[in-house]
């Protein structure tokens, strides 16, 4: 496989966006798969994932998100999308990249992986921009309540005011994240939620890239992403004829033990689409591609895809 790393202008208009890639070299490209990352991470971390499809004929890429890994904003700190319209500007990078690989390869199904945040992001480009893929697989997803939602958004936009886009706000993230840890308790580190392999776990927190606190301008952001792509109205507005795939652990307390995941699932079926498939993996939690038994995953994920070309 060729492994390869280049830039694209973000349409923010500050910032470039990292991509990498991989392309298969000694078998034919059978489709491609475009991944977007969770918050606080980067694309290089999905590498032994995006190798294994690519050794089965999959042209991969994982960029990173406006403001995370090295997609940096002048200037701005970490895990932050920007002053203004964040949400729609990293969808709408997703977006270039998905014409760009559309140039290159036209003629194969291209498909979607978004994991947590990156989840997020998909399923609103599923909305803005329906009919552009093949399929879509949602790993790690949510679906908090209009409630949740609501008092999320009156919080973070009462933080920034106070603290300025760029700052952090504990309260607010707390407010996202402060209980994930709780049933894992005794916890060893404060990030025992996302994974059961110890090793993952402290490779995440020796990571300078991962782990960094979410800016409150990101957290409104987050807030404004999800208050648009639960709605069913907008859910509606989706090609009918799109395929989907719902992945998580069941032990993921971002899709609730399984129960928000369920519901994601749900909602795409009830705006009519026909092929939505749904798993749930016994005793996994939020990291699924890196938990030890990681392989069954992948195995799933080609062989769904291989359905679907």
């Amino acid at each position: 496989m060729i492994t390869s790393e280049y830039y694209f202008p973000s349409t923010q208009g500050q910032a470039l966006i990292h991509v990498n890639q991989w392309t298969p070299q000694s078998v034919p490209v059978r489709g491609v798969v475009q991944i977007a990352h969770g918050v606080a991470e980067y694309g290089r971390r999905y590498e032994p994932f995006a190798q294994f499809l690519c050794r089965q004929g999959f042209v991969v890429t994982a960029h990173d998100h406006l403001g995370h890994g090295l997609s940096r904003i002048p200037g701005a700190p970490l895990v932050y999308f920007g002053e203004k319209d964040g949400w729609k500007h990293v969808v709408d990078d997703m977006h270039t990249l998905r014409l760009q690989l559309q140039k290159v390869w036209p003629q194969v199904p291209h498909f979607l992986f978004g994991h947590s945040m990156g989840s997020f992001l998909t399923r609103t480009y599923l909305i803005r921009y329906p009919g552009n893929v093949r399929g879509a697989i949602l790993c790690g997803t949510a679906h908090p309540s209009v409630w949740t939602i609501a008092g999320g958004k009156l919080l973070t936009a009462r933080e920034v005011r106070r603290l300025g886009p760029t700052g952090f706000s504990e309260r607010a993230n707390q407010l996202a994240f402060g209980t994930y840890n709780k049933p894992f308790a005794p916890n060893r580190t404060e990030y025992d939620w996302i994974s059961d392999d110890k090793d993952n776990v402290d490779a995440y927190i020796a990571d300078p890239l991962c782990g960094t606190p979410a800016t409150i301008g990101l957290m409104r952001d987050l807030m404004d992403g999800l208050d648009f792509f639960t709605d069913q109205y907008a859910i509606n507005k989706m090609d009918r004829r799109l395929s989907a795939l719902f992945i998580s652990g069941d032990l993921d307390p971002v899709g609730e033990m399984g129960k928000g995941v369920e519901r994601a699932a749900r909602s795409f079926e009830k705006a009519g689409l026909q092929d939505v498939t749904l798993k749930l993996y016994h005793g996994l939690r939020h990291e699924i591609l890196n938990e030890k038994t990681r392989r069954f995953v992948y195995q799933d994920v080609l062989s769904w895809l291989e359905a679907r070309l």
